[in-house]
């Protein structure tokens, strides 16, 4: 081997040596970065702007993660925990969700009172009622004499649950023949003067009662015209 050969070969290995010198060097940065950034974790933020004492809801917020270090100790991780819960203040978009942002909603509002009542389990509730859920409540009445027609009527539109109870077995001898149902679930509504006398009333005279959940930010009023529905209609 002539001497351009060995100087070949020496810079080639000085080469191979730099080469492995820089990513040494480049792994250790990133390890580095790693190590001052740390794991990543999941955090929720605001889509738009909420306003305060509005109810919260899943889709005010978009899932991001971010490193764990970079998060404050009353960052939100768990989606859930906004549920019942409204908002303090003015929620700004882009803001992280933040445990002191929120607070639980007031079971009553002035002017309103807790009224529970018994329900259908199967077809009253299955399973999908929560408290804070929006519901309209529907009741079947008989016709006054043989010769008027049966009617269904939206007795109350937008009632806010404030809590499910636990399934309550009813007293066969106390069928009247109307109620097949063997279960039922006593739920509390908050509700107005009016609304709690409507629906008293139509636990104790209705043929059946039913609840419909409403869905979170759609039009909610219903004309008059549409509240109540005889068989005959359809005709």
């Amino acid at each position: 081997m002539n001497s351009r050969q060995r100087r070949g070969v020496i810079l080639l290995l000085l080469s191979v040596i730099c080469a492995i010198g820089a990513f040494a060097g480049v792994l250790s940065v990133i390890n580095d970065a790693k190590s001052r950034v740390g794991p990543e974790v999941t955090a929720y933020r605001l889509k738009t702007d909420v306003q305060p004492y509005t109810p919260l809801a899943d889709g005010q917020f978009e899932k991001i993660s971010m490193p764990k270090r970079w998060l404050s100790p009353t960052a939100l991780t768990d989606l859930a925990r906004i549920h019942g819960k409204t908002a303090v203040t003015t929620l700004k978009q882009g803001s992280l969700l933040q445990s002191d942002m929120i607070v639980d909603q007031p079971a009553l509002r002035p002017g309103q009172q807790e009224v529970a009542i018994m329900i259908d389990a199967a077809t009253g509730v299955a399973g999908k009622i929560t408290p804070g859920a929006t519901v309209n409540l529907y009741a079947t009445f008989p016709g006054k004499t043989d010769r008027d027609p049966d009617q269904s009527k939206i007795i109350v539109t937008n009632a806010r649950v404030l809590d499910v109870g636990v399934m309550t077995a009813l007293d066969p001898a106390a069928d009247d023949g109307a109620h097949k149902s063997t279960e039922a679930v006593p739920i509390t509504f908050a509700l107005d003067t009016t609304d709690a006398q409507r629906v008293t009333y139509a636990e104790s005279f209705a043929q059946r009662v039913r609840l419909a959940l409403v869905a979170p930010g759609g039009d909610t009023s219903i004309p008059a015209k549409d509240r109540i529905y005889r068989l005959e209609n359809d005709k």
